[in-house]
């Protein structure tokens, strides 16, 4: 059982989005009548979405037993680029009693949140159950059952017999949720099913014996449940995906995963044939599998490997263009959207501002209906303005030798800014390396900026005196991380560090600290780069 409000973990290795909730709350209303939620007024965005409608509501009621929190809830994410899940959570009565009503729009994975336990979901329309467990061990006896179905039927209700399609239907949503808890006490819980540092040191052979032990074991368990019971369609092509694209996913990631875990060893050598199982007919575009989470982070995955075999590295400048033209040539359906906007999302964080938004334009061609357009817009302009070449703020401030030097007197240089105060003990013990690390760059074309965040102007001046610090030393004057520039350059914390581009843009706002040993190559790989990016900046035409 996950905790909450963190996802389960599945086997994947692609960076995604943290996530929070948009918490919509209702409460409990007389007799166990329904209650319409209230959606937390929302933000205004640069571009509307086209407003879907809800299928129709699924609905969960029930009691808890022995209570230990005071209210229980639903998590959902309507749109799968939205980095922000949806709660629906209402308080429990007296009784422990609560009745939850969830607009749904179409089939969707979902979660049970009550107080730190999080049980998967799965919901449709007209699902209607009645959900019950024990306050103190949610996991152990979380039970579903399906309202308005006649019980000791069980024979009749295998075969469908004497049940009208809407007690069907909710039968069959109470199979697939019960099915779900099972599963999860079966695989995610048991660590003799997840992939752990143990076994990611395994070589080939090993490895892709666990893996296919576990899918043989998972399709087994699907199936056995699945000719016990009746389940809908979707949710059986959802289940079936999560089989398929966990072993593809792990043994996609595997090579990467255990050269981050195994550090005596060098890269595994793949046999030739060990990738043979992306050539897999239908493994890339399934229409079935589009509710999958799984399916998604493979196809993300299968982007990034692809796009690495030609020799491109997420360092390089054109690797998110590429990514972005091997997706939207490769991928079909309405599986390309989504996958082409994770792309975007990681560009946005990563990759070159004007190549972001040359590439989102592009994107407007493949979201006709505007369902995640908006979204990613809404990103993007959170993001922009400390993107890889976006301007860095210029500044003018006085030196500890009573000058004063502007940001833009540099341009033509590399950059290196170190944001600090004289009272941080984090900063004080990167004096040192900041010593050393200028010095290796002695006569080089980079300029370090330490700027002080010093409310103590003689404290500051004493220690830049009395230590001979090197590099350019400056401080803000007055206000500190309330400082204008601090607000400019976005500081939370220091010490911060950024690096600009000799155009004056950003290459990099979050490098190596100063006493990383990683800082010198990272340096050293940094010289032109701003310029390499700027030939890298035209996006090639995607194909239709």
């Amino acid at each position: 059982m996950k905790k909450a409000p963190a996802a389960k973990a599945v086997q994947t290795k692609a960076a995604a989005p943290a996530t929070a909730a948009d918490e919509v709350e209702t409460a409990v209303a007389p007799a166990g009548a329904p209650v319409a939620p209230v959606p937390a007024p929302a933000k205004p965005a640069p571009v509307v979405a086209a407003v879907a409608k809800p299928t129709g509501t699924a609905v969960l009621s029930g009691r808890i037993t022995s209570p230990t929190t005071d209210s229980v809830g639903v998590t959902l994410r309507e749109n799968p680029l939205d980095p922000k899940e949806k709660l629906i959570r209402v308080p429990l009565n007296e009784k422990g009693e609560f009745k939850l009503v969830i607009p749904v729009y179409g089939s969707t994975k979902a979660d049970l949140v009550y107080g730190d336990d999080v049980a998967p979901l799965f919901l449709d329309a007209g699902t209607d159950m009645d959900v019950r467990f024990k306050g103190s061990d949610m996991s152990g006896t979380l039970k579903f059952r399906p309202n308005d179905v006649p019980t000791g039927l069980a024979t009749k209700l295998r075969n469908r017999a004497n049940l009208s399609e809407e007690q069907r239907h909710r039968q069959q949503a109470a199979n697939a949720n019960n099915y779900l808890v099972e599963a999860d006490a079966q695989f995610v819980e048991n660590d003799g099913f997840q992939v752990l540092p143990d076994n990611i040191q395994l070589y080939e052979a090993p490895f892709l014996s666990f893996l296919e032990y576990r899918r043989k074991h998972q399709f087994n368990f699907l199936e056995d449940h699945a000719a016990k019971q009746s389940f809908t369609q979707d949710f059986y092509n959802y289940a079936r995906a999560e089989v398929v694209y966990a072993y593809a996913n792990d043994r996609l990631t595997f090579q990467d995963l255990r050269e981050q875990v195994v550090n005596t060893e060098s890269r595994l050598k793949m046999a030739p044939d060990y990738y043979n199982f992306l050539r897999e007919p239908g493994l890339l575009n399934e229409p079935n599998a589009i509710q999958s989470e799984l399916y998604h982070e493979f196809l993300l995955n299968y982007i990034h490997f692809t796009v690495a075999q030609d020799k491109r590295q997420r360092s390089d400048p054109d690797f998110y263009p590429a990514s972005y033209a091997l997706a939207s040539k490769k991928l079909t359906g309405p599986v390309r959207a989504i996958v082409l906007g994770r792309i975007l999302q990681e560009s946005f964080r990563f990759g070159h501002v004007k190549q972001s938004a040359a590439m989102l334009a592009d994107y407007r061609t493949y979201d006709l209906k505007n369902q995640y357009y908006p979204t990613l817009q809404a990103d993007f302009d959170q993001h922009k303005d400390f993107a890889i070449g976006a301007p860095a703020p210029d500044f003018k401030l006085a030196t500890a030798a009573g000058d004063t030097v502007n940001l833009h007197d540099f341009a033509g240089k590399l950059v290196y800014l170190n944001f600090w105060k004289s009272t941080n003990g984090l900063c004080l013990r990167d004096l040192a390396y900041a010593q050393e690390l200028i010095k290796k760059f002695e006569g080089k074309n980079i300029t370090f900026i330490n700027i002080a965040l010093d409310e103590n102007e003689q404290a500051w001046r004493q220690l830049v005196t009395v230590k001979k610090l090197p590099g350019v030393q400056v401080r803000v004057p007055g206000g500190g991380l309330r400082s204008k520039l601090a607000s400019d350059y976005a500081l939370q914390e220091v010490p911060t560090y950024m690096l600009v581009g000799e155009d004056g843009t950003f290459l990099n706002t979050k490098p190596k600290r100063l006493s990383s040993r990683a800082a010198i190559d990272e340096i050293n790989q940094s010289f032109g780069k701003a310029s390499t990016y700027t030939s890298a900046i035209d996006f090639p035409a995607t194909k239709k």
